[in-house]
């Protein structure tokens, strides 16, 4: 069990020189480049940059759907990043993912109550009643109405769809969560409503959060700490306000000047790269 620096002793979640590479025809290419961060526990932290950058590539090294080539990722005094996936499956509840895309991301055949019930069945929950009184219990957490348990992820609308993604994630009882783009396909009405959800459970449970993000309206109403990624390196990180109030790298600058006004921004579509989906990441054992 590897134990954090001690610069980051306080730190819940210690990234170190991460690095992670994708294989090609031609030799690796390297999308996160000894990247590093810490955040303590129950904090916020936004990781932003433009499309392309790395930070989802970074989300998912971080909830170990991909494994680094090398670095340290270290939660709460135990290094995932070195784990086999055998030591690393009882630890995946206590990290979770909310993915970008609600379109996508939930089974289409299940009913809601279903999706949120299944990581409940992963963690050896057997009794189903039992599964499925907590699964509505989290349904009504996340502003559901009971209504809903029923019915299928085509019909809800893209704003709910997120709130079962998340009451999903929820079911594990998750330490840290990780929301990747998890308002970028919304409106900006929705994204409101589902921003103040996710501060409203942070107040509840303490949980803490990585928020993955392009939208600086969005970094500033769920962020304390802040991240920015160029090319997959770190180019300038610290508290989010002094951050975007005074960057200091000429990449930020950019970005801040190109940032809409969190009341303008409308959602986007998802990209339509292929990723790992949540049930790819439930079927390894994490609810998510």
């Amino acid at each position: 069990m590897s134990q954090p620096t001690a610069a980051h002793q306080d730190a819940f979640l210690t990234v170190e020189g991460l690095v992670v590479d994708y294989p090609t025809p031609a030799g690796p290419v390297r999308a996160v480049d000894h990247v590093a961060f810490s955040v303590p526990r129950g904090g916020s932290l936004a990781v932003v940059g433009e499309s392309g950058c790395g930070k989802s590539t970074l989300a998912r090294a971080i909830v170990r759907l991909l494994k680094p080539a090398s670095g340290r990722i270290v939660l709460d005094g135990t290094d995932l990043a070195t784990l086999t996936e055998r030591r690393l499956r009882p630890l995946r509840r206590r990290v979770q993912m909310v993915f970008q895309d609600p379109y996508g991301s939930l089974d289409p055949h299940l009913t809601a109550e279903e999706i949120v019930a299944e990581p409940l069945r992963l963690a050896g929950v057997k009794d189903k009643a039992e599964r499925h009184r907590r699964a509505g219990e989290l349904l009504d957490r996340v502003g559901l109405p009971s209504s809903a348990l029923h019915r299928r992820p085509a019909e809800f609308s893209g704003g709910q769809r997120q709130r079962i993604g998340i009451a999903r994630a929820l079911a594990s009882e998750p330490d840290l969560l990780v929301c990747d783009e998890a308002t970028s396909a919304l409106d900006v009405s929705v994204q409101a409503q589902v921003l103040d959800l996710l501060r409203e459970l942070q107040t509840e449970t303490g949980i803490t959060y990585i928020v993955i993000a392009h939208h600086l309206g969005v970094v500033r109403e769920i962020s304390t700490d802040i991240v920015v990624l160029k090319a997959g390196r770190v180019v300038e990180s610290g508290p989010t306000a002094a951050v975007l109030a005074s960057p200091t790298d000429p990449y930020t600058r950019a970005l801040r000047r190109a940032a809409l006004d969190p009341t303008a921004i409308r959602g986007l579509k998802p990209r339509a790269a292929a990723a790992p989906t949540a049930a790819a990441l439930s079927s390894e054992g994490t609810g998510t």
